[in-house]
């Protein structure tokens, strides 16, 4: 799992099979420090609710098609949770 936060929103004409009605959002992963990581990528939305902004979990690879109300369709990232709250371990 990665942290990362929602920066916006793609809109895709065209959809695979089994993926219509699922939104797609532009994540940017995030260090251990909430720092960028890296380049954003576009992801599933698998909570169907996250939005611009918020902090969100990201999974990869075969658990992120595992994360879809189909389970077989082709996503590389997909977001799994809302992220709620934040604390620093000492």
């Amino acid at each position: 799992m990665q942290l990362a936060r929602v920066t916006g929103t793609l809109v895709a004409s065209v959809k695979a099979d089994g993926l219509e009605g699922v939104r797609f959002l532009v994540v940017q992963p995030l260090d251990r420090r909430r720092e960028p990581q890296g380049d954003p990528v576009v992801a599933a939305d698998g909570v169907h609710m996250a939005g611009p902004g918020e902090l969100v979990y990201v999974v990869g690879a075969r658990e992120a098609a595992q994360a879809m109300p189909e389970p077989f369709v082709p996503v590389d990232h997909a977001v799994v949770g809302i992220v709620d709250a934040v604390e620093e371990l000492r």
